[in-house]
């Protein structure tokens, strides 16, 4: 169930960057997980909170986001 909603968070969360909704959730499953469990299945806490883990996020999932202004603010 987690996962699933997961998956839709990320759909969401994650900028327009042409890759497929597969290649996002493997990007970034583990990072969602890791720093954003307390997140799931709101979308909109996803997505805030992946945001204000980009730095730590690993370079495949960091590559699905538009690099944030600083503040956390995405530009």
């Amino acid at each position: 169930m987690k996962a699933g909603a997961l998956l839709v968070g990320l759909t969401f969360a994650i900028a327009s960057s042409g890759e497929s909704r597969d290649e996002q959730e493997h990007a970034c499953r583990g990072d969602a997980f890791h720093f954003c469990a307390s997140a799931i299945p709101n979308k909109e806490k996803i997505a805030a909170c992946m945001k204000q883990h980009y730095d730590e996020l690993s370079p495949p999932c960091k590559a699905m986001f538009d690099r944030p202004a600083k503040g956390g603010q995405k530009s």
